[in-house]
C-alpha cells in the first residue's frame, strides 16, 4: 500500500481541502498536494447552489494539482449530511463448507443490510463491528474458523440520495469520480482518536462551521453517529446580530477575541469594532462577546448531550468526549464541555504527517486527514476482499503476481458507474 496515492476531498461549509499523499510503511501520510479553497454554494455540508459549489471544488482541485504535480481523476470525498441515519443491525447465515471464507462474510453483510430504508434514503456505510460463529461471541475476524452459523453486527449509516447525487454532480463536474463517500464524523474519528479511547468508550465531537459531527465507539467500533445542523457560523451570526457587525467582521472579532466563558473575562477588557449605523470606532467589553459565545456553545453541548443521551450509550463513555473541527480552536471550549458533559474532554488534532502540512496540524483539518486514514482502510479491506475471493484452489493453480496498481485499477473498475 506505500505506493499508493490516495486523494481525498472534504466539502464543508467552510472551505474545500483537497489532499495528495502516500502512505509510508509506519502508517504515516506524506502529504504531497494541498489545495484549500473557501466554501461557496454550501450550507450545513449540503449543496445549495451548485455551479457556486462546482467552481469552489475545482479551484481546491487546482491548487491540489500544482502543488502535486499530479492529475486527479478519482477521490474519496466526506459527506455531511444532517439527515443522515445511523442504525445497528445482524446478519445472519449458514456456512458453506463448513470453513468460513471471503464469500461467508459477504453473504452476512449483505443479510445485514435488509433494514427499512426511508423514501429517498440510500446506504452509504456497512462497517462490520464483530463476528458470532456457533455462539461464540468477540471475533474479530472470522475466516478460516469452523462452524455452522454466522452472525455479524454491522453498523449501517444511510443518507438522502438527492444530498448524494447533489456532491456527486459538484464533484464529477471537475474530471473526478468518488470512489466513496465517508460520514464526516468517521473520518475525523480515524484521524484523532486513540486505539485505547476507541476501546474504553469515547465520542469524537467535530464541530465544524455548519455542522457538528458525532461518533461514538464502544470496543473498538462505531456504535453510533450523527451530524448535527449547528456549528461555528452560528456563533458568528450571534456576534454580527449582537454587536451589528458585518459577518466577516463577526467572523474576525470570533477569532481574535472569543472567548467560550464569560467569568474568565476581566471587565475592563475591551476591542474596537466598526457596527453598522455608526461612523466611528466603538469599544465593545470582552465580556460582552464572551457573554454571547458562552449562549450558544453552551447550546451546542447541550445538544451534543441530549443525542449521546438518545443513542442510549451515555454511560459507556469512560474516555470521555474528543473535540475536534476548527470551532473547538475557540478558547475556553474546552472547560466549558467538561463542565456540562460531565466526562473528561481534550481538543485532537492530526498527527502523523509530513510533507506539505504546515496549515494541516490543526483541528480545523482532522476530517480532511481522516479521508486519508479511511481510504487507506478501505483500500486495504477492498483488496484483501480481491485476494480472498480470488485465492487459487490449489498450489499449481498460482497465475503471474499481480501488481498493486494492477489490483487498485481492478477495484477502481468494480467502484466506478
Amino acid at each position: 500500500m506505500e505506493d499508493t496515492i490516495i486523494v481525498g476531498i472534504d466539502i464543508g461549509t467552510s472551505k474545500v481541502c483537497t489532499l495528495v499523499a502516500r502512505a509510508d510503511d509506519r502508517k504515516r501520510f506524506h502529504v504531497m498536494g494541498v489545495g484549500i479553497e473557501p466554501a461557496k454554494g454550501i450550507r450545513k455540508g449540503a449543496i445549495v447552489d451548485l455551479t457556486q459549489a462546482s467552481r469552489s471544488i475545482r479551484r481546491s482541485i487546482e491548487k491540489a494539482q500544482r502543488t502535486s504535480g499530479m492529475e486527479i481523476s478519482a477521490a474519496f470525498v466526506n459527506l455531511a449530511d444532517t439527515d443522515a441515519k445511523s442504525t445497528n443491525n445482524q446478519g445472519v447465515v449458514g456456512v458453506s463448507g463448513k470453513m468460513i471464507g471471503q464469500s461467508d462474510i459477504d453473504r452476512a453483510l449483505e443479510s445485514a443490510k435488509a433494514i427499512p430504508l426511508d423514501h429517498n434514503y440510500e446506504i452509504i456505510h456497512v462497517i462490520q463491528r464483530g463476528f458470532v460463529v456457533d455462539g461464540t461471541d468477540g471475533i474479530r475476524t472470522p475466516i478460516g474458523l469452523y462452524g455452522y452459523r454466522m452472525e455479524v453486527e454491522a453498523h449501517i449509516i444511510s443518507a438522502e440520495q438527492s444530498s448524494v447525487e447533489n456532491l456527486n454532480q459538484a464533484v464529477n463536474q471537475n474530471g473526478v469520480s468518488v470512489l466513496n463517500y465517508v460520514l464526516n464524523p468517521l473520518a475525523s474519528g480515524e484521524a484523532v482518536l486513540t486505539d485505547t479511547e476507541r476501546q474504553m468508550g469515547v465520542v469524537v465531537c467535530d464541530i465544524g462551521a455548519g455542522t457538528t459531527d458525532l461518533a461514538i465507539y464502544i470496543n473498538g467500533d462505531v456504535w453510533y453517529s450523527k451530524v448535527l445542523p449547528i456549528g461555528g457560523d452560528h456563533i458568528t451570526s450571534d456576534i454580527a446580530a449582537g454587536l451589528r457587525l458585518s459577518t466577516e467582521e463577526a467572523e474576525e472579532v470570533k477569532k481574535v477575541n472569543g472567548y467560550a466563558i464569560e467569568e474568565h473575562i476581566e471587565p475592563n477588557e475591551s476591542f474596537v469594532v466598526h457596527a453598522f449605523g455608526s461612523t466611528e470606532p466603538i469599544h465593545v467589553g470582552r465580556k460582552t462577546l464572551a457573554h454571547i459565545i458562552e449562549a450558544r456553545v453552551e447550546e451546542i453541548f447541550y445538544m451534543i448531550l441530549q443525542e449521546i443521551k438518545r443513542s442510549g450509550y451515555d454511560g459507556l463513555l469512560p474516555a470521555g468526549m474528543v473535540l475536534t473541527g476548527g470551532s473547538s480552536l475557540l478558547p475556553g471550549i474546552q472547560e466549558l464541555g467538561n463542565r456540562i458533559m460531565g466526562v473528561p474532554v481534550r481538543i485532537a488534532q492530526p498527527e502523523n504527517l509530513y510533507g506539505l502540512v504546515d496549515q494541516l496540524h490543526s483541528p480545523a483539518y482532522s476530517g480532511s486527514v481522516g479521508l486519508l486514514h479511511w481510504a487507506m482502510l478501505y483500500l486495504e479491506a477492498e483488496m484483501n476482499r480481491h485476494d480472498k475471493r480470488n485465492k487459487p484452489s490449489k498450489p499449481e493453480e498460482k497465475s503471474e503476481p499481480k501488481t498493486i496498481m494492477d489490483v487498485l485499477k481492478e477495484i477502481v473498475k468494480q467502484l466506478l458507474p
